[in-house]
This record gives C-alpha cells, sequence and structure tokens, in this order.
C-alpha cells in the first residue's frame, strides 16, 4: 500500500507541475491493506480505484475510513479510472522513478528481458 500512496502522490504532484506522467504497480496483482498484515485484500489491475472503494466500504467501511484506505483510493479515482501494471506497457519512458527497492528490481528486470524496440535509454531512479 505504501507504494501505491507514495507513487500516486508523486503522479498527482508532478502532474500539477506540468509534467507528462504515468504511474504503475510492478507486482502480479494489487495489494490493499485488509483485517490483518497477513491478509491482504486483493485485486487485478483491471479493477477500478471506485470498484475498490466501493468493495472496501461494503465490507467494512469504519475500518478502511479510520485507517485511510478510503481517502487513498478517493485520491486515486481523482487522478486516473483504475491502476496500471509496468510489465503491460510498452511505452517509451525517459525516466522512471520508483519509491521502493523492491519496485526498482522488478523495473529494471523487466526491462532487461523485454524486446527491445527503440533502442533508447531509460533512466531508472529509485527514490525509497
Amino acid at each position: 500500500m505504501s507504494n501505491m500512496n507514495r507513487s500516486m502522490e508523486a503522479h498527482r504532484i508532478l502532474r500539477r507541475k506540468g509534467f507528462r506522467v504515468r504511474s504503475f504497480g510492478a507486482g502480479s496483482r494489487v495489494r490493499l491493506p485488509g483485517r490483518a498484515r497477513n491478509l491482504p485484500v486483493v485485486y487485478d489491475f483491471s479493477t477500478t480505484y471506485e470498484e475498490m472503494r466501493k468493495d472496501l466500504v461494503r465490507k467494512d467501511g469504519q475500518r478502511y475510513n479510520s485507517n485511510g484506505i478510503l481517502h487513498i483510493l478517493g485520491r486515486n479515482e481523482r487522478i486516473k479510472p483504475r491502476p496500471e501494471r509496468f510489465q503491460e506497457c510498452r511505452d517509451r519512458f525517459d525516466v522512471v522513478f520508483t519509491c521502493e527497492e523492491s519496485v526498482y528490481d522488478k523495473v529494471v528486470e523487466e526491462l532487461w528481458v523485454r524486446e527491445q524496440e527503440t533502442f533508447q535509454p531509460v533512466h531508472v531512479i529509485n527514490v525509497d
């Protein structure tokens, strides 16, 4: 959750400053804190932030409101409709920022194994 929160907040701030920005997850699915630390609530990347928010309200709105998850999902809805997975995007980027070392590792691995099309360099920077 912390990576989603940081990356989407960075997306919001950079977009407001006039940068062309995209934000992505790098895991296999979207994981949000659940009732226990080892039991996350899991969604596919095709699930919209609105659908996630409504699902969590239905499951335990008070819990997810008090821990800030509903607020974060509401902010994310205003930025873009749904999360996107980096490994499924083939757009060209000049710079990729990551907010966690494990995400940095996944991004670098993905770029390394991808078939190169443009042979243009990309800078990958971790800010963790």
